[in-house]
């Protein structure tokens, strides 16, 4: 596997300050570079940028995965094991509400990982997973 740069992705919000809150306080993000319309943040190491867009009236979509209902669009890290699980536990300390809780998908197959979704202030869509092995992340 080549070296893994990072990545950069911007994502509209209706509430900056309550994202800004949520980015920085609850997921622990590093609060960078901002204006009156947009922030960015140290998202484990890729540069993500909330900015301002009038709340919308679209419904979330979901594609079924694993007998599960998942967000479409989202985003998010594939985490280190370890740094998954504890992640998974603070979430949970700080009483997020996941749209699916952390568990193993795709057990003892292909692709086996840890996997959890939530929604943010303004209704995106995150996905944060880990594979005990690495190797594993385009296993078919």
């Amino acid at each position: 596997m080549q070296k893994t740069t990072p990545f950069h992705v911007a994502v509209p919000v209706h509430n900056l300050d309550e994202c800004r809150t949520f980015y920085r306080d609850v997921l622990g993000c590093k609060e960078g570079r901002s204006a009156e319309q947009w922030v960015d943040f140290d998202f484990f190491g890729h540069q993500f940028v909330i900015h301002y867009k009038p709340k919308s009236e679209e419904e979330t979509h979901t594609n079924p995965v694993d007998g599960k209902n998942v967000p479409v669009p989202h985003y998010g890290v594939v985490l280190p094991w370890e740094t998954f699980q504890t992640f998974s536990k603070e979430l949970i300390e700080k009483g997020v509400d996941f749209v699916i809780e952390p568990y193993i998908r795709f057990k003892g197959e292909p692709g086996e990982q840890a996997t959890m979704f939530f929604l943010d202030p303004a209704g995106n869509a995150l996905e944060f997973k880990a594979f005990k092995d690495m190797g594993q992340l385009f296993a078919k």
